[in-house]
């Protein structure tokens, strides 16, 4: 047994075709039992079985493999269901050469039909069938397998494996878990699970990895008042007394992660694809009307998706489930996708512009991965941005075709920034990262596989074309549907698609991390590019890329375009060359630093509007990283965030509002003394738009500008600007009196809720009281999230120590608890010692999960002080998991470079002057 330990992956001497579930939750004891009886290929001959199992109870006296006899002869054939003798005897064989090959085969047809014949006599079972019963049944709890080992060699071909077994309906929001929910002012349980990336393991025994794939048979008994939804659609149901058996049709083949179930009470709203499936939005009972808007998104997009990539949704009903404790997004479980009520649901007098685009992003997201992930599934985590990657860019293909007013590519650039943003750290990872243990698979659902993987699938469609990108995509998803792939599959058929050597130019983007920085300068009226990788940290990295470089001199009529292969290029140019702009539309995912004149031209070009949107954003946000990086100085990045004072553009301004944030954070650690000026010089910076926008909603605006008034507001009250602090606690008293005032739009509640806590502190806590009443009282998931971030802003310590306090031991939602974690630099020191006083209990209670990685990042990432980095070193070496250590790593290099940004602004000699020229002119 012990060559079993310690391995990354399962044994391959037996391969799951079929499953058949049975399960019987018990919500009032939160446990449930379950039994399992599992079609296996043995396909070499062993004494062990192997398979995942984790917090399970195997009941041991029951499990057994049945052996059916001569089954090798009859295993289907690949690309077949029905079974086949072996095969066909060749006619090369001496004595059989001398029969025509017809013949051959059509005695072997007869005696393939004779032999089954035969056997199919019930008084043949006893030569049909032999039960191997396990001498030792070992459940290996480090490396969640299940090893059955049996006194005698296993037959190959095909058996069924049964198994017994007990669990825990935990609250961890993983494997077969409990939520909860208020009906008639009664807390109930409903049971849910979620499986991915490698949780199926904790409700059933199983092969719990994406290449084995198999059919699922489920059914559940349940209370016979509840809703018990699966992956297929019900056929049968039996009632007894107060439990009802219900039965799921056989799934399609698929992986264990996309298995799901979920029980308990809820409503629904119901609509049809045009072709007849039947889409369906679940969540708790009278909340149906907020499920309208997520229905109307999921049956547009099944249909465009449908279209797109040229193959049918291939199940006949579509399932979406709002579920109260969730810890991601949403999940895209075939047919029964599962979503936090936050990305699903959508209420339409107090939901938010923002609230409404989320939900379009995700429920386009999953319903993207019922292709991409489910009909085609990566071959190994290595992979796993085939599925997110693909996802989050058509998920915006997707929204822009049903929304097109809210230029979702221009906001695509957010999605890109976070991709670079993590990318330009040493800690970062390639695209394509080997994992090995399952605790390591958890920490690539990141930015890389998400938003980078996102990006370099745009920059390939940009550069192939979407016509080619699109028919090469359908291609692909038809050669690989009810199978596994790779990443080399996808970029064979773009190659065969368009003729380009797609393998060869996607390589150093996927196998290597990191990415370029392009340093363009003129000379000799040549345009000279260099390549270089960038790296936050200032050092020298050795990485070099296959860049598809796309210019522009002076207008956007004349663009031209070349794969940057090399170090360095030039091209040359003509006289007299107004500004320049390189990776327009910023399809490209790279960063270009530019030589001062050409920099001078392009904040004159910022200055009269002569750019769009996208490269408005594309320069601003590569100043911003060359800065943090020390290729650039403050005075020269604050001079260009000059040049944005009447930028009204969403995407641009909502960019140039996280960036001055964290200006003013840096700020405050390298030039206390400048702090004020700084910040008043972003409140003139943003004063254009905020008077362009007000308070009030304008009729027909768009749903753009009700985004960005919300997130101007917010601005200007964390930056201390008086006339909207008062005017932000006007309306929240009026809201306070009336939940229904006009004056409080759910657009802006969050710029009222961050005033109010500004002016919060130990003898002032009236603000922090009524929100906390606030927060109590609804019950709409948007608003308690709202209401939490704001909290966080607080500047005053003691308040913000009783903020993280309310997080960490309210009854509420543990997911929401990240919520709060959004620290502000006076509340660093505070939060830092809660986490250390409290990392106990933190570890415990969502140390299994996905967001004891936001606790670490949220609270250790925004110090600036190599001192700082030392002690969090410190703390965890003793006290680290594998489960965050990549993030631990990350947090740790992100405080570094602050101390060296610190560094680099103190040695600045011109800050001071610069910042009172900005402001006085």
């Amino acid at each position: 047994m012990e060559q079993f330990k310690g391995q990354p992956r399962l044994p391959k001497f037996a391969s799951p075709k079929r499953y058949d579930i049975r399960l019987k939750p018990d919500l009032a004891t939160c446990k449930f039992s379950g039994s399992v009886a599992i079609d296996l290929d043995i396909v070499s001959k062993t004494k062990f079985i192997v398979l995942n199992a984790a917090d399970l109870s195997i009941q041991n006296e029951t499990v057994s493999f049945t052996h059916k006899a001569f089954s090798s002869y009859l295993r289907p054939a690949p690309g077949r269901t029905s079974p086949v003798l072996g095969s066909a005897p060749s006619s090369s064989s001496t004595i059989l050469s001398l029969f025509p090959s017809a013949v051959l085969n059509y005695l072997w047809q007869w005696w393939q039909r004779l032999w089954t014949w035969f056997f199919s006599f019930p008084t043949l079972e006893r030569f049909r069938t032999k039960v191997f019963e396990p001498c030792k049944v070992d459940l290996v709890g480090e490396d969640e397998i299940l090893v059955l080992e049996f006194p005698e060699t296993l037959p190959t071909g095909i058996g069924v494996l049964a198994i017994d077994f007990d669990g825990i309906l935990n609250d961890e929001m993983k494997g077969f878990y409990r939520s909860t929910y208020e009906h008639n002012g009664e807390k109930k349980n409903m049971a849910v699970t979620q499986f991915e990336p490698v949780d199926a393991r904790r409700c059933f025994p199983c092969w719990d990895e994406p290449a084995c794939k198999a059919t699922f048979k489920i059914s559940l008994d349940v209370p016979a008042d509840l809703v018990a939804l699966s992956n297929m659609p019900t056929v049968d149901e039996k009632v007894e007394g107060h439990v009802k058996t219900v039965f799921y049709q056989e799934s399609p083949i698929m992986s264990t992660y996309l298995v799901a179930v979920v029980v308990g009470l809820f409503d629904y709203v119901e609509d049809h694809t045009s072709d007849g499936v039947k889409v369906r939005v679940y969540c708790q009972v009278g909340k149906q009307n907020q499920g309208k808007f997520a229905l109307n998104v999921a049956v547009k997009t099944l249909e465009f998706y449908r279209e797109y990539f040229a193959v049918p949704y291939s199940l006949s009903k579509l399932d979406m489930i709002a579920i109260p404790d969730f810890a991601y997004d949403a999940m895209e479980n075939y047919g029964l996708v599962t979503y936090r009520e936050t990305a699903l649901l959508y209420d339409e007098q107090h939901s938010a512009a923002a609230n409404k685009q989320r939900v379009s992003i995700v429920v386009t997201h999953e319903l993207a991965h019922q292709w991409f992930g489910n009909l085609v599934t990566m071959e190994w985590w290595t992979h796993l941005w085939l599925n997110e990657g693909v996802a989050t860019w058509v998920s915006y293909l997707a929204t822009d075709r049903l929304f097109p007013e809210w230029e979702s590519w221009t906001q695509f650039l957010q999605e890109s920034v976070e991709g670079l943003r993590l990318d330009e750290l040493a800690e970062s990872h390639p695209i394509e990262v080997e994992i090995n243990p399952a605790g390591e698979i958890g920490e690539i659902f990141n930015a890389i596989s998400y938003r980078k993987g996102a990006s370099v699938i745009r920059m390939l469609q940009s550069y192939l074309g979407a016509e080619c990108f699109q028919r090469s995509l359908a291609a692909y998803i038809k050669r690989h549907a009810c199978s596994n792939a790779k990443t080399e599959d996808l970029w064979t058929a773009l190659e065969e698609g368009s003729g380009e050597p797609v393998n060869k130019l996607m390589n150093s983007w996927t196998k290597q991390k990191g990415y370029p920085v392009v340093s363009v300068k003129i000379n000799d009226n040549k345009l000279e590019f260099e390549q270089s990788q960038f790296l936050l940290s200032g050092s020298h990295g050795d990485g070099q890329w296959i860049v598809p470089i796309i210019f522009c001199c002076g207008s956007y009529d004349a663009c031209q375009s070349f794969l940057l292969e090399t170090k360095s290029a030039s091209i040359d140019l003509e006289e007299n060359e107004a500004w320049i702009k390189v990776n327009v539309d910023q399809t490209g995912f790279y960063r270009v630093k530019y030589d001062e004149d050409l920099q001078a031209e392009l904040r004159y070009a910022i200055e009269t509007k002569m750019l769009s949107a996208t490269d408005r954003f594309g320069i601003l946000d590569d100043s911003f990283a060359l800065c943090m990086a020390r290729q650039q100085s403050l005075t020269s990045l604050l001079t260009l965030m000059a040049a944005y004072g009447e930028e009204l553009d969403y995407t641009v301004l909502s960019n140039l509002i996280s960036i001055s944030y964290k200006i003013a954070r840096i700020a405050a650690d390298a030039t206390p003394e400048l702090v004020d000026s700084i910040r008043h010089f972003f409140i003139i910076l943003f004063q254009h738009s905020a008077e362009k926008l007000g308070w009030e909603a304008k009729e027909g605006e768009s749903h753009l500008d009700a985004m960005l008034r919300g997130q101007i507001l917010t601005a200007l009250a964390k930056f201390g600007d008086e006339p909207t602090l008062r005017e932000a606690s006007r309306r929240f008293h009026a809201f306070l009196n009336d939940r229904s005032t006009p004056l409080l739009s759910p657009d802006i509640r969050k710029a009222a809720y961050v005033a109010v806590m500004q002016t919060v502190n130990a003898s002032n806590r009236s603000g922090f009281e009524s929100l906390l009443r606030v927060y109590e009282e609804t019950d709409l998931s948007q608003e308690k999230t709202r209401i939490l971030e704001s909290l966080a802003s607080c500047p005053d310590p003691n308040i913000f120590l009783e903020v993280l306090g309310f997080i960490l031991f309210s009854e509420d939602r543990s997911q929401d608890a990240v919520f709060g974690l959004a620290v502000c630099w006076e509340g660093r020191e505070t939060a830092w010692n809660w986490l250390k006083e409290n990392w106990e209990y933190i570890a415990k209670t969502w140390g299994s999960g996905v967001l004891i990685r936001r606790f670490v990042s949220s609270i250790v990432s925004p110090f600036a002080s190599f001192e700082k980095a030392r002690e969090v070193e410190d703390f965890f070496a003793t006290r680290s998991q594998s489960s965050i250590a990549r993030t631990l790593k990350q947090s740790i290099e992100r405080v570094n470079i602050n101390a060296h940004w610190v560094q680099s602004i103190q040695n600045e000699e011109n800050i001071a002057e610069t910042v009172d020229e900005l402001l006085y002119g």
